[in-house]
């Protein structure tokens, strides 16, 4: 049945039922998700989504794509970075670290903003301290002045995982949350695929140590047109109504629900009280950081947070195994490099096969897309550990292996991994923390434990190595199996099942 043909009479039929409303009044996500029926009574199977719901929906996805972008084109840029500049071991380290480190911060700090200020404004903040650092990386003078570029921008990314993950599920019916927040989340796989991909050919037309400056250089204009479209979109009715300001939020939830011909006709608020019922329009109060650990949310803290900390953890350390993936996808490399040509050959070579591996990322993302409001959060988190726990545990019988059996191991259990963290932990622990918490709190919620799971990522990334020297990889590999499986346990204790469910009841 053709929704857009007979719109007229949907309008009809949804004034209508408007009429008939008790007292005529909704809550911001009962106007959302509010199903239209047709003159003859066949009720539609969902809301349809309006042109301003899918314009939100691209602008929060451009967010995700613009991090894969860049930070997994500072895999490719990173050798040419070190030579420019004459970084040693550590100074490596920190460059790679910078961006996680802001990320840190930023998803707290800036993130949780967006319950103080607004969810419109912070999106737009967030966009243009990207852009601002962004262009200032390309003339960074020297290492200093690079370290805080990478910083600011990894906070600006950072405040995006809350942020973006709220515009979209607070404008989006409930039905679909899942499945559209994920695809959003989806196009940070899109934008490494792409980041690799442009670091290849711009090395391949411009073989020259400066190159990695044109890399960064290629995002500034498209970040720029995100900024500008950011403006004219509404503000989330959600907070709005959190903070009493009712009379915008049904301005703002008109602008959202805008259909030619319209409906409904008029939006007419109530405020939910936090166990779902109607009650008068006294706005919520907002609390610090301390109410996420008080008696009512430390159950959802703890939900959100460890699980993605210990996902993290597994995630990045497995990483160290990426160059013999790609020794094993691409062949052989140079091994000493002598000249500045020999240096842009192996960077190169392995940004081709990044590239191949940032592909397999996109199996499992279209997989959390496909069964996340089907399976439900929880079981596909829990299965998604078990299932990186089998990979990592693939990866260990390739220590006592010879040849072609040990690459087959240390390939199988990678590939079983990425998709599984994908398909689980990796997808559901963004998709929960945006979730699990009430409409006042969400932003520092979600900000919060983007940041705890980061600690796990930073961690990763300056010890791992040391470890890997110190215990030997067979007992680091069994630790992060254990980390994985206890990542499933932790699940399950404090689980709070979203699927569908109204984020107005939540709380």
């Amino acid at each position: 049945m053709n929704i857009s043909s007979d719109a007229t009479s949907v309008a009809g039929a949804s004034a209508d039922r408007d009429d008939r409303d008790k007292d005529g009044r909704k809550t911001v996500q009962e106007y959302i998700d509010e199903t239209p029926i047709w003159s003859d009574g066949t009720v539609v199977s969902s809301s349809p989504m309006t042109a301003m719901q899918w314009r939100i929906w691209i602008l929060a996805s451009a967010g995700k794509f613009f991090e894969g972008l860049v930070v997994f084109m500072t895999g490719v840029a990173l050798p040419l970075i070190v030579r420019e500049f004459g970084l040693g071991a550590m100074e490596k380290g920190a460059v790679g670290a910078a961006p996680l480190f802001g990320i840190l911060i930023g998803a707290t700090a800036l993130g949780g903003l967006s319950d103080r200020v607004g969810r419109k404004r912070m999106f737009i903040v967030e966009m243009i301290l990207f852009a601002i650092s962004l262009l200032l990386l390309v003339v960074s003078p020297n290492y200093p002045w690079l370290l805080v570029f990478l910083f600011i921008m990894g906070a600006a990314l950072g405040c995006d995982y809350p942020t973006a993950h709220m515009v979209i599920s607070e404008s989006i019916p409930s039905v679909a949350r899942g499945k559209l927040v994920l695809s959003a989340f989806g196009f940070q796989a899109v934008g490494a695929l792409v980041g690799t991909g442009v670091g290849y050919l711009i090395l391949y037309e411009n073989p020259d140590i400066g190159a990695w400056r044109w890399m960064y250089a290629t995002g500034v204009i498209p970040a720029i047109l995100v900024v500008f479209a950011r403006f004219f979109i509404p503000d989330s009715g959600h907070w709005l109504v959190s903070r009493g300001r009712i009379d915008e939020a049904e301005r703002e939830t008109e602008r959202l629900l805008a259909r030619n011909p319209s409906y409904p006709r008029r939006v007419k608020l109530t405020v939910p009280s936090p166990d779902g019922r109607l009650a008068g329009n006294e706005p919520a109060k907002a609390g610090g950081f301390r109410l996420l650990f008080s008696r009512r949310y430390i159950r959802a803290t703890i939900f959100a947070s460890v699980p993605w900390f210990l996902q993290d953890l597994g995630t990045y350390g497995i990483g160290i195994f990426t160059p013999t993936i790609l020794a094993t996808v691409i062949g052989a490399q140079t091994t000493h490099v002598h000249s500045i040509a020999s240096l842009i050959h192996n960077d190169m070579l392995a940004a081709k096969g990044a590239a191949f591996i940032d592909a397999l990322l996109l199996v499992g993302i279209v997989g959390a897309v496909l069964f996340a409001d089907r399976a439900g959060r929880i079981r596909l988190q829990v299965l998604g550990f078990i299932g990186c726990a089998a990979g990592l545990f693939l990866a260990s019988l390739s220590v006592g292996a010879e040849g072609g059996t040990k690459m087959f191991f240390i390939f199988a259990g990678f590939m079983l991994f990425s998709f599984m963290t994908n398909l689980g932990p990796n997808a559901m622990t963004y998709l929960i923390a945006g979730e699990v918490f009430p409409t006042h709190i969400r932003g520092k919620g979600a900000g919060f434990a983007a940041s705890f799971a980061k600690v796990g990522a930073v961690l990763t990334v300056f010890f791992f190595p040391l470890l890997l020297r110190s215990i030997g990889t067979e007992t680091l590999l069994y630790g992060l199996m254990g980390t994985s499986l206890l990542g499933a346990v932790v699940t399950w204790v404090f689980r709070v099942e979203t699927t569908g469910i109204n984020l107005e009841k939540i709380g």
